[in-house]
């Protein structure tokens, strides 16, 4: 099967033995990986239990996972985006922006998208230059990132 993988590197989710497969409608299923390589820009994987092509387009659409566990630990200022989700946002000027509510992968890189108390949305970049400190205890997220008033 053909797997579009958004690891860092692509390939390095060929590490992990284990696949949990999660359908659009949440649905999860675990698979062993058999084996696995890089191909252009996706890889090609195959998974135990998914025998023919048939088999393998019944997961087209499916999310891949995997358990937290088996996740190394980060490295010195970086965070899993899991850990990130609801966490306080305010800038260097102090003012609470709102809640991390989700990420996106646009081409100028990743974005935090920070609701605050009126729904409105705040995209903020999510790069070493704008993102200043992360305070896991405190549940906050410091940005070098104005709050727009439109």
């Amino acid at each position: 099967m053909h797997v579009d993988s958004y690891t860092d590197p692509p390939d390095g989710l060929l590490e992990y033995p284990q696949w949990v497969l999660r359908s659009g409608s949440g649905d999860r299923v675990t698979r062993k990986l058999v084996e696995g390589q890089p191909q252009g820009d996706r890889l090609v994987a195959r998974l135990e239990g998914i025998e023919d092509r048939d088999a393998a387009a019944r997961l087209t659409g499916c999310v891949i996972e995997v358990q937290r566990a088996e996740l190394p630990p980060p490295g010195k200022r970086q965070h899993y985006r899991a850990d990130l989700l609801g966490l306080a946002v305010r800038n260097l000027e102090g003012v609470e922006m709102g809640h991390v509510a989700q990420f996106v992968d646009a081409p100028t890189g990743p974005v935090m998208v920070v609701k605050d108390a009126d729904g409105r949305e705040h995209w903020v970049l999510a790069t070493r230059e704008y993102l200043r400190k992360v305070e896991m205890d405190a549940g906050l997220i410091v940005v070098d990132w104005p709050l727009d008033e439109t």
